[in-house]
Formats: C-alpha cells, sequence, structure tokens
C-alpha cells in the first residue's frame, strides 16, 4: 500500500475527513519523500478569531474543579491507548523515526495523560506560619490563561502532550502550532481529544486548537494580548525570537531548546553497557533527537580499544525503511538536514584520525528519501564545529586525561540539555552530578543521554533556554501563584513589628 494510501487509511479511522487538502499546507514522508496528504494554513484574521476562542474557553475551563478537568485527559489518554498502533505508525510514515520509536512516543502520550489524571488532585500549595497571631498564611495556585504550544517534526505528537494535559488540568485552553513538517499527526491527536471532550459532556468547545502555518503564523500566533504562556520546541535562534517578542508583555516562556549532549566514559565503567547506551542515545532517531549524544569523552587508557567497539557497531547497524521490523536507523527528515551533517563532516575532517560512515544509503523502494549511514568521527580535540550542534547523526569521540578535563570540556558548549558519565565510581558519579560538574539539566549515570521518562522534568540550561516541561513540579509553569494571609482575630498586629497607632 502507498504511504499516501495508508495514511489516508489511518486518518478516515479516526473519523478525519480532511486530511488530504489540495491547497495548503501539504505533508510529505521522509520515508520516500511522497506527498502524504495536506491541511489548510491559517492566515493572521483565523488565527486571531481562534485566539478569541481559546480566552472564551479559558474563561469557563478555568471555574471546572481540576478533578473533573482531569476526567477528561483521563478519556483522552483512554482514547489515544485503544488506537496506539494506527498512530505509532502515523507518527513513523510522517516524521521518519523507526516504528518502536513511533509506538513509543504514542506511549509517551499515554503515560503523560496518566501523570495529569493523579495531578489533578494535588494542586495544592503550602501553608505558612506566621509571625502575627491570629493569622494564617498559605500559597493558592491559579489557572494562568491561554497557553500557545509549539512543537517539532522529531516528537510530533509527545511534546504537545507534555504541555497540553499538565496545562489542561491546570485550567488552561491550549492554541496548538504543530510543525509544518508534521501537521497529519496533530490532526489525529485533535480527533481524539474532541472524541475525549464529547465523552466527557459539557467541556467547553475550543479548548484544544490546531493552528497551522508557517513563521509568520507564528509571529500573529504569539503576539496576541490574551496569551499568557509560550511553550516553544526548536531551535536556539527561534527561542530568541520567541523570547524577545513576548518580553515587552512579560509573558511567561517554556523554551526548550536545542543540545549538544555529551557523554564521558571512565576507566571503571562497564564498557559492554556503555557502548550499548551510547549507539542508541548517539543514533536513535537518525540523530535528530534534541538529547541526542553528540560529543563523547573517553579516558585516554580506553580511547582506542573503546572506539574500535563503536566502529564495529557503526558498520553493521542497519539503516532502512523505518516500518521494517529490525531498521534501527530511519531517513533524515529532509535533504537540507543531509547537507546540514555533510557540511559539519567537511569542517571535522581536517582536525579528525578518521571517520566512519556519513555516506548517503541509496534505498531501491524510496529512492527520494534521505538515508545516511551514522557518522562516529575520531577527533584529535573539541574543535568549533564539535561545539555546533548539528542536527544529524554524528557522534565525535575525545580522548581525555583526568575527570576535571572532561568535565571542563563537557560544559564548553553553549547548550546544557543533557548529560551522562559512565563509571562504577561513586566519587566519580557524585561529582559529576555536583553543583560543580555537568551544566546540564538532566545528568544521568550509566545511561545514554536520551530517553526520559516523564516523571522527571525535561529541559537544560543555557541556550537550551531554560524551561522545564512533563514531570515533577513542572505543573507550576502553567498557574500564577497567589500568597495568602487571612486574619481570623479581632486584632490588626502589623508584620515586622511596625506600630502605626492613630
Amino acid at each position: 500500500m502507498k504511504l499516501h494510501d495508508e495514511t489516508q487509511r489511518i486518518l478516515e479511522s479516526l473519523s478525519i475527513a480532511d486530511g488530504d487538502v489540495t491547497q495548503g499546507l501539504a505533508a510529505h514522508s521522509p520515508i520516500d519523500g511522497s506527498r502524504i496528504g495536506g491541511v489548510a494554513i491559517d492566515d493572521a484574521s483565523s488565527t486571531e478569531v481562534k485566539i478569541a476562542k481559546a480566552h472564551q474557553a479559558f474563561c469557563a475551563w478555568r471555574s471546572v474543579p481540576a478533578p473533573r478537568r482531569g476526567e477528561l485527559i483521563r478519556l483522552f489518554g483512554e482514547a489515544v491507548r485503544a488506537h496506539k498502533a494506527q498512530l505509532g505508525k502515523l507518527v513513523t510514515i510522517e516524521s521518519g523515526k523507526i516504528l518502536q520509536e513511533g509506538l513509543g512516543e504514542v506511549q509517551e502520550v499515554i503515560d503523560i495523560c496518566d501523570f495529569a489524571v493523579g495531578l489533578s488532585r494535588q494542586l495544592h500549595g503550602l501553608t505558612i506560619a506566621s509571625e502575627r497571631p491570629g493569622h494564617r498564611m498559605m500559597e493558592t495556585w491559579h489557572p494562568l490563561g491561554p497557553t500557545v504550544v509549539i512543537t517539532a517534526f522529531n516528537f510530533p505528537v509527545a511534546v504537545w502532550a507534555w504541555n497540553a494535559a499538565l496545562a489542561l488540568v491546570c485550567g488552561n485552553s491550549i492554541l496548538w502550532k504543530p510543525s509544518e513538517k508534521t501537521p497529519l499527526t496533530a490532526l489525529a491527536m485533535q480527533a481524539l481529544f474532541e472524541q475525549a471532550s464529547d465523552a466527557w459532556g459539557d467541556s467547553p468547545k475550543d479548548l484544544n486548537q490546531l493552528v497551522f502555518g508557517n513563521r509568520e503564523t507564528g509571529r500573529v500566533l504569539i503576539e496576541q494580548p490574551q496569551v499568557r504562556l509560550v511553550s516553544a520546541t526548536g531551535s536556539t535562534r527561534m527561542g530568541r525570537a520567541v523570547a524577545s517578542s513576548l518580553a515587552p508583555r512579560f509573558v511567561r516562556t517554556i523554551l526548550e531548546l536545542g543540545g549538544n549532549n555529551a557523554a564521558i566514559v571512565t576507566p571503571s565503567a562497564d564498557l559492554s553497557l556503555a557502548e550499548r547506551a551510547i549507539l542508541f542515545a548517539a543514533v536513535g532517531t537518525a540523530g535528530q533527537r534534541c538529547t541526542t549524544l553528540r560529543r563523547l569523552f573517553i579516558h585516554r587508557s580506553l580511547y582506542p580499544s573503546f572506539l574500535d567497539r563503536l566502529k564495529a557497531f557503526y558498520e553493521r547497524i542497519m539503516v532502512g525503511d523505518p516500518m521494517f521490523a529490525g531498521t534501527l536507523i530511519g531517513p533524515l527528515i529532509d535533504a537540507n538536514a543531509y547537507a546540514a551533517m555533510q557540511s559539519a563532516l567537511g569542517q571535522a575532517r581536517p582536525d579528525a584520525h578518521w571517520i566512519v560512515g556519513g555516506e548517503r544509503v541509496r534505498i531501491e523502494a524510496h529512492a527520494n528519501g534521505i538515508y545516511t549511514r551514522p557518522a562516529l568521527v575520531a577527533m584529535r580535540a573539541q574543535t568549533d564545529i564539535v561545539l555546533e550542534e548539528t542536527f544529524a547523526p554524528i557522534l565525535y569521540a575525545m580522548p581525555y586525561d583526568t575527570l576535571h578535563e572532561a568535565i571542563e570540556l563537557h560544559n564548553a558548549a553553549r547548550h546544557g540539555l543533557s548529560s551522562s558519565i559512565f563509571s562504577n565510581d561513586l566519587r566519580e558519579s557524585e561529582w559529576f552530578m555536583s553543583g560543580a560538574g555537568s551544566d546540564c539539566g538532566i545528568a544521568n549515570v550509566n545511561i545514554g543521554t536520551s530517553g526520559a521518562e516523564i516523571g522527571g522534568a525535561f529541559g537544560g540550561e543555557k541556550d537550551t533556554g531554560g524551561g522545564r516541561e512533563s514531570g515533577s513540579d513542572s505543573w507550576k509553569n502553567y498557574m500564577r501563584r497567589a500568597t495568602n494571609t487571612i486574619n481570623y482575630s479581632t486584632q490588626l498586629p502589623l508584620a515586622q513589628g511596625i506600630r502605626f497607632d492613630l
């Protein structure tokens, strides 16, 4: 079956009748470059109408009890669970990640829904001791307002769900601008959300709306005064533009931007475990995760032998159709990604001992897909190109002599998203996780840099933007805090012992 026909079959099974608009934004599969559907583009006028509807929905939704809001997310999660196989395939068709990863991404949607349902009964603040007799202090948390979610192609549904599930139980409405490269998975999520809303009962209309378009559409979207939070995933350049646009209105942001992630292999490491973790982190999703492992620091005593072991894996890893079992690396998203990869390898070559991989792989059945072997580059030192994030499967490997040196090299990147150390030495591991160690938002021991669970807050520092999504107390981003003081006495003592007697 052609990918277009398979895509439309999946959309029709979800009761989506408008996934093949001929005029507007065309969707193409990176598997073979073919057109698989299309959506209508929002202009400035339709975008403004949707924002007004989002504000109306928010005004109604914020007064619904949080556990009742959680029931809507429970129903949505159940709808996604029932259609996991279809959704996973659609993610693979539209983004190019292998089917196992497509299914895993849909599972993330289910998991964050489960998390949010429990959270809906735990949006609690503190009771605070007051210095004044007969007084009580506390903090309360209230819905913030219409929330814009801008997502990238590499995780077309999970990142939206991280934000939407929490924002909705917190009482906000959502305006979702998906990547121009993955609009159809957004249609699928929207259809299931609307089904859940119908099952929930009398929910406000327009709680979650899709806004399709380009950068100009995004600009119109975030500049509307009703918007109170923008969660944006993408490049650091994009994040700077979003932040500078919102700063004059003091609109809250959650920025999840680039990552030039690194791992350190110490002499005490379990090398068999390390090589498997490194391989998935470096080549999973064809190197197109923000948490992809891009820099590897290996103790000099291990450097030649460990690289030989990695090289053997790289030479036999299966690149091909992401729908086939056994394929570990699917296509790059487009030709621009391949061009960027080749440019980076060209800049690295003069300072490299050797490069394995990086060449184009021709898949006979998918001649227009952009497939490449992952590249392993043995560098003499950490050069400028190594410190640049290239969104492709390139892993730069470098030797180090002391852990202090390795941590300095590790922290030299402008981004600060994810990091790992492979060590069985308690002191080394604790040092890496301490304030003097990794400067990233995620610091792991004996696992790779990718594959974060929804229970922990996801995000990073420096040029990664500082945002936090998903688990832990990330829900507070979607709410506003109020400090309350209640006087239950007949007196009026002032704080700090101030006397103000008439």
